[in-house]
């Protein structure tokens, strides 16, 4: 049965199949007829007109030669338009077709700048910087004006971008290391006031101390005269220097270049001394700070170094018989005949 209308289906495609190449040969005999008139005709009207074809020649010459440049030209498009199509994916990584519907000429643009020097009127209804339709007489004068512009930067620098980022990095890091030094630099300035300042107050405090000292020593060792330490700069009291003003009994000068030998000695001892009772040390070591006084003053020295000792030890090099005798022990170096030094010491307290 299933093969029986297998059979009759095939038989009904194959009558309907016979009917259909009947009518196309039929129709394909009537267009070949056709044809054959339309050749009849064709053939009349060129042995009519073989006379005037060669008046037409040159017309038809031209013509080619108009449709081979419109080839070369349609080419010289083509391949315009395969290199634009080749440098978008290359440089932009966009397909043309993105490019046609984003920048396509169915797009608003933005306007066209004015020219320098030209202020153009405020429109409310246009808005100056409202996008415009694509005009394109207008968007290829702005071509023309980018290529111009583009022409007067001269030729690029293909490593540019590389060149741009190498001194990018470049600049990141100093930068980075500007702002390092901007803060060390405030950080010391910070740690140079904070000294300057205890500088300042250590050395005030120092001063005050020993100037009162000084004027108090110096009235001992010149009975009736005056002594005192004066600044240069009051108003700097990290740059300033120290005068001493010294006016011994009987005299009127100030100045130390103007005192005897003796009076400039016994000022620098005052002076030495007034810095010991500001600042008492442990022990101070004196070489020969003596040796130019005279008895009177010597005997003035010795008791300010007796009251010394009341608070450091004193190590005094002399060669005075009187300090000697104040001494609670004393140290010789004598020379044997031999060359040798030797140490001798004696406690007389």
């Amino acid at each position: 049965l299933r093969e029986a209308e297998i059979a009759s289906a095939v038989a009904s495609g194959a009558r309907q199949l016979l009917v259909h190449v009947e009518l196309s040969l039929e129709r394909a005999d009537e267009e070949r007829h056709g044809a054959e008139r339309a050749k009849a005709e064709r053939e009349q009207a060129l042995v009519a007109e073989r006379d005037s074809g060669r008046g037409l020649k040159d017309e038809h010459d031209k013509l080619t030669d108009s449709v081979h440049r419109g080839e070369v030209l349609g080419a010289e498009k083509r391949l315009r338009i395969e290199q634009l199509e080749t440098r978008a994916l290359e440089e932009l990584g966009v397909e043309p077709a993105g490019l046609a519907a984003d920048y396509g000429p169915d797009q608003l643009v933005p306007p066209s700048p004015p020219a320098e020097g030209e202020e153009l009127p405020e429109d409310p209804e246009h808005p100056r910087n409202q996008p415009v339709p694509f005009v394109r007489v207008e968007q290829e004068k702005r071509l023309r004006a980018a290529e111009r512009a583009y022409e007067r930067l001269g030729k690029i620098n293909p490593l540019a971008l590389e060149e741009f980022a190498a001194l990018e990095e470049r600049h990141q890091f100093l930068s980075e290391q500007l702002e390092d030094l901007r803060k060390t630099r405030a950080d010391l300035l910070q740690v140079v006031r904070e000294v300057d300042e205890r500088v300042e107050k250590v050395f005030a405090e120092a001063y005050h101390d020993t100037a009162r000292e000084f004027e108090g020593v110096f009235s001992r060792l010149f009975p009736g005269g005056e002594g005192r330490l004066v600044l240069t700069d009051p108003d700097d009291m990290l740059t300033t220097g120290v005068d001493v003003e010294a006016r011994p009994p009987g005299k009127k000068v100030k100045r130390l270049s103007l005192l005897s030998g003796g009076e400039r000695s016994l000022t620098a001892v005052a002076l030495l001394v007034s810095i010991f009772k500001a600042r008492p040390s442990p022990f101070y070591v004196m070489d020969e700070v003596e040796a130019a006084l005279d008895d009177t003053n010597l005997q003035r020295l010795i008791r300010i170094m007796e009251e010394l000792k009341d608070s450091s030890q004193l190590i005094v090099i002399t060669h005075q018989k009187r300090t000697m005798e104040v001494g609670d022990a004393l140290y010789g170096v004598s020379m044997q005949g031999d060359g040798v030094s030797k140490v001798i010491s004696q406690r007389l307290r």
